[in-house]
């Protein structure tokens, strides 16, 4: 088979309904960290030094639905060494057929974070439903955005430099369409929001967006990273999440190592 005839039968591959996958998230930041791991004190790295394209989403101004810089937010896109390794080895498998991974987002200030799970978040999900409060809004908020880290035990995924954000393009052009913009924190983001039965004869762009959220699930799980299943775009490769999605006894990770930053 070709390579491109490889890629392509990806983008017939299921994802599969991810029930399983939202059931098996609650309560991941309680599962355990190996800190005597070889993986554990592993460096960050900029992933553009390992060749793969991208540009912070909250340090750029070009970011739908915010347009605006956030306040704390930096412009590397840094993970830990075995996650670019990893990601590398897929660039360059899509690169073969002229496409390639584009970032959004890799390690995440505790600023950044803290001001989307504790302020944003909220006040958007209060627009749409002003009676939701306490513990139902808390909820929804974490469907999307974790609270920032304050337990060297508990991390944020994006504070380990495990997980990151992402989507593929053609090379150096346009982004493939994936059904919704990158941070749509609604039910059109969910990893299986267009897997329906082939009956039901979805719309031409549905059809696209659904054969493309496949090749981007399956080209990183074939590379052993797991996939939020609430955002199509957000993958991690060692942290508590990936271990309560894989079933690991443990992750790899904990809070990542930045000089001068307050996570």
């Amino acid at each position: 088979m070709s390579l491109f005839g490889a890629l392509e039968e990806l983008r017939r591959r299921p994802i599969g309904d991810q029930s399983p996958a939202r059931a098996r998230k609650s309560g991941f930041r309680s599962g355990a960290i190996d800190r005597s791991n070889t993986h554990y004190l592993e460096e960050l790295v900029d992933l553009r030094d390992l060749g793969i394209a991208g540009e912070n989403y909250y340090y750029s101004p070009r970011n739908p639905p915010y347009w605006r810089r956030i306040e704390g937010a930096v412009s590397d896109l840094l993970v830990r060494r075995s996650v670019g390794e990893r990601l590398a080895r897929i660039n360059a498998l899509l690169g073969a057929v002229e496409l390639e991974l584009y970032v959004f987002d890799a390690w995440r200030p505790k600023a950044v974070q803290a001001y989307f799970h504790d302020h944003w978040m909220p006040g958007e999900i209060r627009r749409r439903d002003p009676h939701l409060a306490g513990a139902a809004l808390t909820a929804e908020v974490e469907r999307y955005w974790a609270a920032p880290s304050s337990d060297e035990n508990s991390p944020a995924p994006h504070a380990t430099g495990a997980a990151l954000d992402l989507t593929i393009r053609w090379a150096g052009s346009d982004q493939l369409w994936m059904g919704s913009i990158f941070d749509d924190a609604t039910p059109l983001a969910h990893r299986d929001r267009f897997e329906l039965p082939d009956d039901k004869a979805p719309c031409f762009s549905d059809q696209e967006a659904r054969a493309n959220r496949r090749l981007l699930h399956w080209v990183m799980a074939e590379a052993g990273f797991c996939g939020h299943p609430d955002e199509w775009w957000h993958f991690s490769w060692g942290d508590q999440l990936w271990a309560a999605l894989t079933g690991a006894a443990a992750a790899h990770y904990g809070l990542a190592e930045l000089p001068d930053a307050d996570d």
